[in-house]
Order: C-alpha cells, then sequence, then structure tokens
C-alpha cells in the first residue's frame, strides 16, 4: 500500500517537515488500520511493512504506533503484539461525533475516535437533531452489544436550521411536523411567525431557538412550498430537506448580472487561440450546460493532437466574490430526475460558461499529443478560446461510431479509436470497470412519471469519459512533477479513492456467492483483476444491476483532500477533478491552483484548502442522497397505478424482517414481509444471507427471481409492498434456465 507521496522521498532529511505530516495523515492511517483490524493481534514489524517497505519512511510509522500506545489507544499483550483498544473510549469521557436518529426516536452518535456508534435512547438526546454535531458522556457499556451507551451533554454545531414540513393551523398557535422521519419533533410556529400560510401546506420553517424547558422548538415559516403531493412541491422539499438553497442570494444575482458577455480582443491576446480548429462537444440529449469540448488536430509527424477544453468558470469567478461564497456554499450541482439545482446562477451555468455551438468562448485547456496506439508524448495546461463546430447529444455521436458516417465522422472515429486504447491500458493497470445502470423517467405535462427506462453507457459516453479522465489524472501528475522539481509539496485539491474494507468485500462475496461467482480477496490488485471478471460475466444479465450496485457499496468513498494517497478504483496514483467546474467547485479550486503553479507561484496554506475540501466532499454525499430520494419518491409514485399488477423481480436484498424485491424491468424496488411469504414458517439466516422454511427447507437468497403482485405504493413512507406470487425458474451463471 502506497501511503506517502512520492513527493516526500525530496524531504526525507528534513525531519521536521516529515515529523510534522507524519503527526497528522499518517498516525490517522496507522490508527484506521487497527480499528479495521481490531480483533487481530500485529506485530509492529508487520504493521509497519504493511504501509511502506521504504526504510526512510519506516520510523515515521514506528513514530506513530508509539504515540498511539501513549494516547492509550493500542494495548500491547505478552508477545509485544498489538491491537486497538476498545477501552479507549471510558465511562465519563466526553465524545464528539455525529449523531444519527432512527425513527422510533433513538439514535447513535457516530466518532471517529471510537471503533463502535455509542447508543443514545431519547430521553438522552437533549434537544439534538439529526446530524447534528454533538458531545456525548459516555456512562454505560450495553450488554449483548459491543455499543457503550451514553448521553448528549452539548450541541457543538447544528446541522442544519431549515426543515421542510406540513403547517397545521390553530386559532391560537401553529406547528410544522417535518417530513423527515429521523426529525422525531414538532416546530411550534407563532401566530406572527407563519408568513400567512395555509392549513396543511408545505413550508420551510427555520429553527428559531429551543428553550430546554419546552417539549418542542421554536420556529418561523421562511418559505411556502405549495400544496403537498404536487411535483414542483415535492421537488424542492426534497432538496431542502438535504440542505440546499433553493435561490440565490440577491447580491449573487446582482454580481452575476454585471458580469459582461463581450470577450476582448486583448483576454483573446492572452489564450491559445483554437477558434480555427475543428471542436465539438458531446453531451445528454437534456444537457442545458456544457462544459467540455474536444477538439482534434492532425499533426505532420503523424501523431494526433487531442484538446479537453473546460469551460474557464474561474475567469468569471473570483475568490471572496458574493459569487465565489455561494459558489463554496453549495460547492456541487443537484441533479434530480426532472431538474437541476445549480452550483452557479444560470447566466454562468448556461451561458457565459457554456461551450454551446457557433459561440466563442473562454476555456482552461489540457492539450494532448497522442499516437495511433493511445501513447502520450506531450501535453499542455492553460487558458484557451475556441469556437465549437457542432453540439452532438450522445445517441448523434453513437451513430456516427456504428456506421462510420455523418458529421465529422473521420474525427469522432478517431477519438473512440484513441479512447479505447486509453481504456485498455486503464484497464491493464488496475482500473475497475463498474457498469452501473441510470433509472430514467419520462414524464407528462404534471411532472408524473408515465414510463421507466434504464439508461445504458455506449461508446459516445465511454469516448467522452476516457478523456476527461486522462486530462484529470494527468493534471495531478503534473502537479507531482513540479513537486519534484522544487523538492517541496504544493497542497492541491485531489481526489482520491482509499483501497476497500475487508470486511465489506466479504459481504460483497457472499451476494457474489449467489451467483457462483467470487472475488480474489490474496491482495488490492487481484481484488480489481477478480472484479473486472465477476462484472463481465454479468453483464447484460438481471445480476448486473445487483452486483454493480453491491460492488460500488464495497469500495471505500472517494472523496477530496490535498493528502494524495491515489484513486484505488481508478488505478491512478495522481487523480484530480479539472473537467466539471460549472457542477463542481473542486474543479474551480484545481483550475486556480494550477494557474499559480504555471506562473511559478506555489501556494504553501494547506488548512483552509483541506477545509473547504471536506465541506465539499459532504455536499456531494449531501446531493446523491438528494438525487436517491428524488428517484425513490418517482419510482413509487409510478407505481401507484400498478397496485394489484403481477412482475417478474429479482431478491435485492434479504433482512429479518422480509424480501426486497427489484421488479426486473423497471428497477422499482420493494418489500414482501417475512409473515406474508407462503407455505413454510420462515427464519432469518444472516451469514447465508438467506430466509430458509423451517419446514420445507425453502430457501430465498439474493438473485433469486420470483414473481410479485404489488399490494400498495404508499406515497407518505416512500414504500412498494408487494406479496410473492411464484418463484421463478432457477438462475444458472446470471440467466433464467
Amino acid at each position: 500500500m502506497h501511503l506517502f507521496p512520492i513527493s516526500l522521498l525530496n524531504m526525507a532529511k528534513n525531519n521536521k517537515k516529515i515529523k510534522a505530516y507524519t503527526s497528522n495523515e499518517v498516525i490517522e492511517k496507522v490508527m484506521r488500520y487497527l480499528i479495521a483490524n481490531k480483533d487481530i493481534w500485529l506485530s509492529k514489524n508487520k504493521i509497519v511493512k504493511h504501509f511502506t517497505k521504504k526504510k526512510i519512511f519506516q520510523e515515521q510509522i514506528y513514530y506513530a504506533i508509539n504515540k498511539l500506545e501513549k494516547q492509550g489507544k493500542v494495548k500491547k499483550n505478552e508477545n509485544g503484539q498489538l491491537q486497538f483498544n476498545r477501552e479507549t473510549v471510558t465511562k465519563g469521557q466526553p465524545v464528539v461525533g455525529i449523531i444519527d436518529m432512527n425513527k422510533g426516536g433513538n439514535a447513535y452518535v457516530i466518532s471517529e475516535a471510537h471503533t463502535n456508534d455509542i447508543f443514545i435512547k431519547a430521553a438522552n438526546i437533549n434537544r439534538a437533531l439529526d446530524g447534528d454535531t454533538v458531545e456525548v458522556e459516555v456512562f454505560l457499556a450495553r450488554k449483548r452489544t459491543k455499543n457503550q451507551e451514553g448521553k448528549v451533554v452539548k450541541i457543538i454545531k447544528r446541522h442544519q436550521t431549515e426543515f421542510v414540513g406540513v403547517i397545521n393551523i390553530t386559532k391560537s398557535y401553529a406547528f410544522v411536523i417535518p417530513d423527515s422521519n429521523n426529525i422525531q419533533v414538532d416546530f411550534f410556529i407563532p401566530p406572527n411567525k407563519t408568513k400567512n400560510a395555509k392549513n396543511k401546506d408545505k413550508v420551510i420553517v427555520k429553527l428559531l431557538e429551543w428553550d430546554a424547558r419546552k417539549k418542542s422548538p421554536t420556529g418561523e415559516v421562511t418559505e411556502i412550498l405549495g400544496k403537498p403531493g404536487l411535483n414542483d412541491v415535492e421537488m424542492k422539499s426534497i432538496l431542502v430537506a438535504h440542505g440546499f438553497n433553493l435561490s440565490f442570494p440577491k447580491a449573487v444575482l446582482q454580481e452575476t448580472e454585471k458580469l459582461s458577455t463581450k470577450i476582448s480582443d486583448a483576454e483573446i491576446k492572452k489564450r491559445r487561440d483554437y477558434r480555427e480548429v475543428t471542436t465539438f462537444t458531446i453531451d445528454p440529449k437534456d444537457a442545458k450546460d456544457f462544459d467540455d469540448a474536444i477538439s482534434v488536430k492532425y499533426l505532420d509527424n503523424g501523431n494526433y493532437e487531442v484538446g479537453v477544453h473546460i469551460a474557464d468558470v474561474s475567469h468569471y469567478v473570483k475568490p471572496g466574490s458574493a459569487l465565489d461564497e455561494e459558489a463554496i456554499k453549495r460547492a456541487t450541482s443537484v441533479y434530480l430526475v426532472d431538474r437541476v439545482l445549480p452550483m452557479l446562477p444560470e447566466k454562468i451555468s448556461n451561458e457565459l460558461c457554456s461551450l454551446r455551438p457557433k459561440e466563442t468562448k473562454l476555456c482552461y485547456a489540457a492539450i494532448f499529443e497522442l499516437d495511433a496506439k493511445g501513447k502520450l508524448h506531450n501535453q499542455w495546461f492553460g487558458r484557451t478560446v475556441i469556437y465549437s463546430d457542432r453540439r452532438f447529444t450522445y445517441d448523434e455521436a453513437q451513430t456516427v461510431i456504428e456506421t462510420g458516417e455523418g458529421d465529422f465522422a473521420k474525427e469522432i472515429l478517431l477519438l473512440n479509436d484513441l479512447a479505447e486504447k486509453l481504456r485498455g491500458q486503464r484497464f491493464k493497470g488496475g482500473s475497475i470497470s463498474f457498469e452501473t445502470e441510470e433509472v430514467k423517467f419520462k414524464f407528462d405535462e404534471k411532472g408524473k412519471p408515465v414510463s421507466v427506462y434504464v439508461k445504458k453507457r455506449k461508446e459516445a459516453n465511454m469516448l467522452v469519459e476516457d478523456f476527461m479522465l486522462l486530462a484529470n489524472r494527468m493534471v495531478a501528475t503534473s502537479i507531482f512533477e513540479k513537486e519534484k522539481k522544487i523538492k517541496n509539496t504544493i497542497p492541491f485539491p485531489y481526489r482520491i479513492h482509499d483501497v476497500p474494507d475487508m470486511e465489506k468485500l466479504i459481504t460483497f462475496n457472499h451476494y457474489a456467492a449467489t451467483f457462483d461467482l467470487a472475488l480474489d480477496l490474496t491482495s488490492t490488485k487481484t481484488v480489481a483483476h477478480s472484479m473486472n471478471k465477476i462484472m463481465a460475466e454479468v453483464n447484460g444479465t438481471p445480476a448486473q444491476h445487483l452486483l454493480s450496485y453491491m460492488a460500488v457499496r464495497s469500495m471505500s468513498k472517494a472523496k477530496y483532500t490535498t493528502h494524495n494517497i491515489g484513486h484505488y478504483g481508478l488505478a491512478f496514483d495522481y487523480y484530480t477533478h479539472f473537467t466539471s467546474p460549472i457542477r463542481r467547485y473542486p474543479d474551480v479550486l484545481v483550475h486556480r491552483r494550477l494557474t499559480k503553479v504555471l506562473q511559478k507561484n506555489y501556494p504553501a496554506k494547506r488548512d483552509l484548502l483541506e477545509k473547504i475540501l471536506v465541506h465539499c466532499s459532504n455536499q456531494e454525499v449531501k446531493a446523491v442522497k438528494a438525487e436517491r430520494a428524488a428517484t425513490k419518491y418517482k419510482q413509487v409514485e409510478f407505481m401507484l397505478d400498478k397496485v394489484g399488477k403481477t412482475f417478474e423481480g429479482m431478491i435485492s436484498g434479504v433482512k429479518h424482517y422480509g424480501l426486497f424485491i427489484e421488479i426486473v424491468e423497471n428497477k422499482c424496488e420493494g418489500l414482501v414481509p417475512i409473515e406474508r411469504l407462503p407455505y413454510d414458517k420462515y427464519v432469518y439466516k444472516e451469514a447465508k444471507q438467506a430466509i430458509v422454511g423451517m419446514l420445507n427447507d425453502t430457501v430465498f437468497k439474493i438473485g433469486d427471481l420470483v414473481q410479485v403482485k404489488i399490494t400498495k405504493a404508499d406515497m407518505e413512507k416512500l414504500n412498494i409492498d408487494m406479496e410473492l406470487v411464484a418463484i421463478a425458474a432457477p438462475v444458472v451463471d446470471g440467466a433464467i434456465a
């Protein structure tokens, strides 16, 4: 495992710099490794060699281990072997963490300083709300579980102060019942704080105060969304519930309006001019902003110049501006099933920075010289000006690839061939292929889903993806090369992906075993190779969607940070996000930092950048949750008029309370409660991820095909209830026998 950025080799003689680095990231890494292996006694030598074989760094691992020992986070046995000390968190010791509420009113606090979550009874939550950062006093070790119990003694930071719910109005007061099942209190609304909302309106309520003597917090209505059940109201509710503002502040809009739409000759002279080079965009049919374009040029030496031109958002959005502050706050655009909540105002995202055809646009580019085998010979990074000759949809570009005919057919076929070469190199290097299926909807004029379909990636999609990956990788690699040259580190926004957790991989193997498939867990490289083999075997079968989803869940979560450890899933030592500054704030930061490096102005401050990147990673998680919530809402809505109908489904999950079934044709998922399973009395076998009949030995396991009838689609709880009609034919090698 490569723990240290290679650039640190150049600082090896500077003990102060190495020690400073060790005292933060390395100690955290060693701690995480010990927690992951909490049931195993490990020798110091084994721990050290897990991270590095370079003697120059081994001393720093010993330093980290010794520090953890002094902190009491590591214990030692009679043989001198080490293990994570489960008793690190002791009775009465305060712990800081994030509170995770459940529907029953109880909660758990998740803390990096503690292996297991801390259980909090409803009576001890002390006015904390879901997602809050809290201080907990641990006072009891719970019997029959590994968890300890505690109580919230301080709320350090509110996760959110605005909530979505339905207002109920009486003669003397009003109260708002939050939509979220994890918010277990109603908000009291004084008569002068209702904003003239009508009874049963869905509203946004802002938390004002919560007196310790009162059961409910006091709030005020800040916005009236409308009547529950309307598509626009529900989609807005999902966005607000996940912490996203629906509109831009006045100062941001005023600042945006002052931005000039004209490009001066003086600005063009500062850039490489690509207006005469063949350039086009390839995007989804319904895309409104086009933030990347590709140029193609045939060179006299027989090679090809491919330019990846990215909208130059940093030219318009300046540090410290109202625009920049709001972009930091949002950090990402949010893509729901029927709309986009943009990170930047429409004038920027859809006009100034959208690389629309037949318009001159300002870009930040990565220019590559490639030969016919896809080998990289030269590269250049900097600002360009382009003129897009055509806008292709993915389907239009795919038609050109399949027929060899159409606009710019020669260029598209060349790009597709080069992309295939790049893809082959990536997979040979250990990159993992996840062919996930994207669920899409068609809507009527009221926003009601009338059909569901699965959108699959084809060559045109992968063509664009491969060149974006090349740009992202080489921008990050160029920073490493510069670090080597100046013999110092450059704090930079990397996109990292850690090695997978062994427990999650073992869980994935339980699922894969139901299809007679298995990962090779010998090493991280064999995991990647065998994962690709599994994905290839299930490609095009009913099992593909399920196993792809489980495979992604078995991986670590990618995130943004200044501390590079590489990207495991892509098998890149250096990786960043350079290609989507319209919709991702880290990309804007990458453009700014790269500009400074190209100007030989090497930024040194890390702390503020790291803080922003942590925020961006958190916002990304929230956006994904909002997108999933919107998809789930529309899936349940789509099934409303399907009650009583029968569908073929696949068992996608097994719990002690029943079977989760994913309908094959539309990917909608519902539950068959265990008590409704026919012909037998059933028990849950967790180790086998199966429900087994006690009398007839009937087995229901993940991957089994079944026939189900829809019995209920509950829009309030967002549940689809099913009953089993029949067991389908057995599955053999991922297909119906």
